[in-house]
């Protein structure tokens, strides 16, 4: 399986992050998402690069794969932090390259920016690599549960979320065969103007959108054939069950939460 895209694998490696209950995970990753944008000092963020580069160690997947695994994203938190340097004119100005004065404010705001990029994307990326779909699915619809008492379809968008998160690799192996196979019949996609780089990607969306769509005929009838009914009545081979080894990341994570806010400016 290719590394290029991490996002939506699944990495056995039967660690303790692996055999968390994925509703602790996901609640851990939705709470760490909302901190994340209150800290505002070198120690607050120090402590969440802290956990989340610990979170990376603790689930036994190379650090490095997981680093190459965010390779389509560094260039979304480059891109992100040279437009604060070019953009923001606050503060005092401590340098000067090819006559553009660059200010204070805005290299703080940009390292800030695109540190919480990168650990937003980081942290959220574990749970795919720890969790396997069906965990996935049956946490989601469990953390909804409470809404169907409103007719909110739990179930049905938890098995689309799953789906999508699944297909994400899948499509993305799907666009490097076929661009390579197009590469081969001298389809160039690096070279040339935009208007010609805009025709050439013609050639690989027209095959993708037609694999694409062939697979979910095939999931679909797939499916349909073992008798697919929706949620009513399905019963679970395995349930979920919160052991001590979440409420020690319970508490943990408290402690983290503890520890940013009294880290604050």
């Amino acid at each position: 399986m290719s590394s290029s895209m991490m996002i939506g694998q699944y990495i056995p490696a039967g660690s303790f992050i692996h055999k968390l209950d994925p509703r602790t995970k996901i609640a851990i990753i939705f709470f760490f998402v909302v901190i994340v944008f209150f800290a505002n000092s070198v120690m607050s963020y120090g402590l969440l690069t802290l956990f989340a580069v610990g979170s990376a160690f603790a689930t036994k997947i190379r650090v490095r794969y997981i680093l190459k695994g965010l390779k389509p994203v560094w260039f979304l938190i480059a891109f992100t932090f040279l437009l604060h340097l070019f953009v923001t004119r606050e503060g005092e100005v401590i340098a000067t390259v090819f006559g553009w004065e660059l200010y204070r404010e805005a290299l703080i705001q940009g390292a800030t920016i695109s540190l919480r990029f990168f650990l937003l994307i980081m942290v959220t990326s574990l749970l795919t690599l720890t969790t396997t779909p069906i965990e996935i699915t049956d946490a989601i619809e469990q953390l909804l549960g409470p809404f169907k008492r409103f007719r909110f379809p739990a179930h049905e968008l938890a098995l689309m979320m799953s789906i999508s998160l699944r297909f994400i690799p899948t499509l993305m192996q799907e666009t490097e065969k076929i661009s390579k196979a197009q590469a081969s019949r001298g389809v160039d996609f690096r070279t040339g103007s935009f208007k010609d780089r805009i025709k050439a990607v013609i050639p690989l969306l027209v095959p993708l959108f037609v694999s694409a769509f062939k697979r979910a005929e095939e999931l679909a009838m797939a499916m349909e054939a073992r008798g697919y009914k929706g949620g009513e009545g399905r019963t679970k081979l395995r349930e979920l069950h919160i052991g001590w080894k979440d409420y020690v990341v319970y508490g943990l994570f408290i402690l983290l939460m503890a520890g940013l806010f009294l880290t604050r400016n």
